[in-house]
């Protein structure tokens, strides 16, 4: 501004504007431009005395912002600089329009003003009488961890029309909303209002609110007001001719979804999902012919679907999934723009009209039909020609050959079905693929050698439970993104192929149940296996000792830092959708199949082969490893002490072994350990009387001791222990489930 003089054209700059009759500069927008410094008060900002509205949208900019003297506007999205606590305003100021969206102010709201204040740290209780000075208040938005206090009925906003009180911690439906007759927007999401919908609140600016959010609640029963009529009540929600957005999601609304919700006719957003309405859909939910959104996923809904559906063009979104609906599919539905489907998790049945499919579909991106009863064959080329982003087919019983995907699909699987015949080299057309299950079925042959197209996108392959032949796919080399192989439970045969190391983000290694053999040759010195968190070799021919170089290699079993990432890269959203893949692993002698694996799980399944030796020292090393499982092979020695370091361990499995001597008193350190089997060994002595190995009942030995009923020679025998813990498989079930 130093070099602006006299007769140049500033006026015309971008960001800049003047009075027209004056030429004074009165507005100012920097947005995005990242400008930063300190403001000081002789900066040449201020000699813009004319300077009504300033953008500073994207910056680092300090305190003096707030002294320019004429400003009536003044907007600081995203500035981090300004982190401290909100400054006094004169309410004689001409400011207007005060914007401090996703900043880091903090500590109480001043009483001097009252704005636009999402994103920012403010914290104590908030009288809502501060908000009722601005009599002009048209927008209000608040969305913090603020306790409102809100308790009259006389608040009066005769200008409100836009009303955000989003995780505010309040408790009811404040009464003042009935005063609101301009209102046109009503957010009161994430917050914890329960009790039933009252009466009164479906009468607020009945003329004019065309959204309304009260998702992330605890509000239960019917809604009352759509659902247990007076006379006057149909003619009222008649008045609601303007509701376009109606939001209840996420609550604990129990009843059948009541018909007069058929009489919202400007409706384009329907969003009642994860509550507890239940019974057959209402007959006349095809009459909302605006309807572009409508999700009613996870609810306890049945019975065949509307045919009025049909009506419903314009739906872009059309979630009913995890429901129990019970049809055939698509007659009941016509909706040329519709771009997700999900159907997922119900009961719907029989071929799908492929005819109708195509024709009414053309628009779609993601696909969701997985765990229903849908049968037949879908023709190999059909997603050929489509934009279909998500294909997710999987439980269900289409036989046939692969339906190949599209150019343009990135999550593909057709797991758990009856599909049949060889991997087709022309699914490699779809460079795309970054998702890939074809797992659960019955497929023939050998990998194809074009897999090198997915190079630049693959993070998931998942092909066990089918009859694949062949070698490792060395060419898999080439996907440097790959973070979960699974080809277990096939008829590949080879060894141990140190390739699969070098693949810098592979997490997930499953080659359980094939024809590998000879020994796991790792060689010293090079970088392998640094980010592995799952590997299972069980049930092969590997043979020779335990690898201590492997060992050493697994840099995300020993490290905290790698396991900070708690990131379910078994689980991809996609819009409403979410498509999970799944890993197996052996846990207690049986097979789980875990939809969402963290990158905390952490699991060596080395059982069921011919491993020779002793186990290396240097496994106490892998100080996050949950479950070692090296059951049913030939090795020898003792029992290392350095297993007592892994204090994360859940489950140890050395059963069938030839282990000898004592059992190392470092095991009853093990504080986690919920499952222990050292049985069918050549171990002797005495099983330590402390801690946790006292708590494991005797199938876990083959000794004396307590807790055996085989006492020790010349031993007194001592009171039964307190408590007797043993593995409880459903403990663990629940521990997953809150560890996930």
């Amino acid at each position: 501004m130093n070099s602006w003089y006299k007769g140049m054209d500033y006026c015309s700059w971008d960001g800049v504007a003047c009075d027209g009759a004056t030429g004074n500069v009165i507005g100012l927008d920097l947005t995005c431009s990242w400008l930063r410094g300190t403001l000081h008060s002789n900066s040449s900002l201020f000699l813009l005395r004319h300077l009504r509205n300033l953008n500073l949208f994207g910056g680092i900019f300090s305190y003096a912002v707030f002294q320019l003297p004429s400003l009536t506007t003044l907007y600081l999205f995203s500035n981090y600089n300004l982190s401290r606590i909100l400054p006094k305003f004169n309410w004689t100021s001409p400011l207007e329009s005060l914007s401090l969206w996703s900043m880091n102010f903090s500590g109480e709201i001043p009483d001097s003003i009252v704005l636009w204040i999402d994103g920012n740290s403010f914290c104590g209780v908030v009288e809502f009488e501060l908000f009722t000075k601005l009599k002009n208040l048209q927008i209000l938005f608040v969305s913090q961890e603020l306790n409102l206090i809100y308790d009259t009925l006389e608040y009066t906003f005769p200008k409100l029309e836009r009303l955000r009180l989003r995780s505010c911690n309040l408790t009811r439906l404040p009464y003042f909303l009935n005063s609101l007759e301009r209102l046109t927007y009503l957010d009161l999401s994430s917050n914890r209002i329960g009790g039933e919908i009252p009466m009164w609140f479906w009468g607020i600016s009945h003329d004019t609110l065309e959204t309304l959010i009260l998702s992330n609640n605890l509000l239960e029963g019917g809604i009352q007001l759509l659902n247990n009529f007076t006379s006057e009540i149909p003619s009222l929600i008649c008045q609601f001719g303007s509701l376009q957005y109606l939001e209840l999601s996420n609550n604990n609304f129990t009843s059948e979804i009541p018909s007069s919700i058929c009489q919202f006719s400007s409706l384009q957003y329907l969003g009642l999902s994860n509550n507890n309405f239940f019974g057959n859909m209402s007959l006349c939910l095809g009459n909302i012919t605006n309807l572009m959104f409508m999700n009613l996923s996870n609810n306890r809904l049945q019975g065949p679907l509307p045919r009025s559906l049909v009506k419903c063009v314009n739906l872009s979104t059309l979630d009913f999934s995890h429901n129990e609906f019970s049809d055939t599919f698509p007659h009941w539905l016509k909706a040329s723009q519709l771009y997700t489907l999900d159907l997922q998790s119900n009961k719907f049945h029989g071929r799908i009209n492929l005819t109708a499919f195509g024709l009414s579909f053309s628009a779609l991106g993601n696909l969701f039909i997985s765990n229903n009863n849908f049968i037949g064959q879908w023709p190999i080329e059909f997603f050929s020609n489509t934009s279909l982003d998500i294909i997710d087919l999987s439980n269900n019983k289409f036989g046939g050959p692969i339906p190949l995907p599209s150019p343009f699909t990135y999550y593909y699987s057709i797991a758990s079905n009856n599909i049949t015949g060889k991997i087709p080299s022309l699914i490699c057309n779809a460079t795309g693929l970054g998702i890939i299950d074809l797992s659960n079925n019955s497929l023939m042959g050998s990998l194809p050698r074009c897999l090198t197209n997915f190079s630049t996108n693959l993070l998931v392959l998942n092909l066990r439970m089918n009859h694949l032949e062949g070698t490792l796919p060395h060419l898999l080399v080439k996907c440097r993104y790959l973070e979960v192989l699974d080809l277990s439970h096939n008829q590949i045969e080879d060894t141990f192929s140190r390739w699969l190391g070098t693949l810098p983000e592979l997490k997930v290694l499953v080659l359980r149940s094939n024809n590998l053999k000879d020994l796991l040759d790792i060689p010293r010195g090079a970088r392998l296996f640094s980010k592995l968190h799952i590997l299972d070799l069980s049930n092969n021919s590997f043979s020779g000792p335990l690898p201590a170089n492997l060992i050493m290699k697994l840099k995300g079993m020993m490290n905290g830092k790698n396991m900070q990432d708690t990131s379910l890269y078994m689980t991809k959203s996609f819009g409403s959708g979410t498509c999970e893949n799944s890993v197996a692993v052996m846990m207690k002698g049986l097979e789980v199949e875990l939809v969402k694996i963290l990158t905390f799980l952490t699991i060596i399944d080395l059982s069921c082969n011919s491993f020779q030796g002793k186990i290396p020292k240097v496994i106490g090393h892998l100080h996050f490893l949950i479950e070692l499982n090296l059951s049913h092979n030939h090795l020898t020695g003792s029992i290392p002490s350095t297993l007592g370091n892994l204090t994360n361990l859940e489950w140890l499995d050395l059963s069938s072994n030839k282990f000898s001597g004592l059992i190392p008193r470092k095991l009853g350190d093990l504080a986690s350990l919920g499952y222990l089997n050292l049985s069918k060994n050549q171990l002797t002595g005495r099983i330590p009387q402390d801690k946790q190995l006292s708590t494991f009942s005797s199938n876990s030995f083959s000794l004396c001791g307590t807790p055996l009923p085989k006492a020790c020679p010349s031993d007194a025998q001592p009171p039964p222990p307190s408590s007797l813990l043993t593995f409880n498989f459903k403990e663990h079930e629940r521990w997953l489930k809150q560890k996930i």
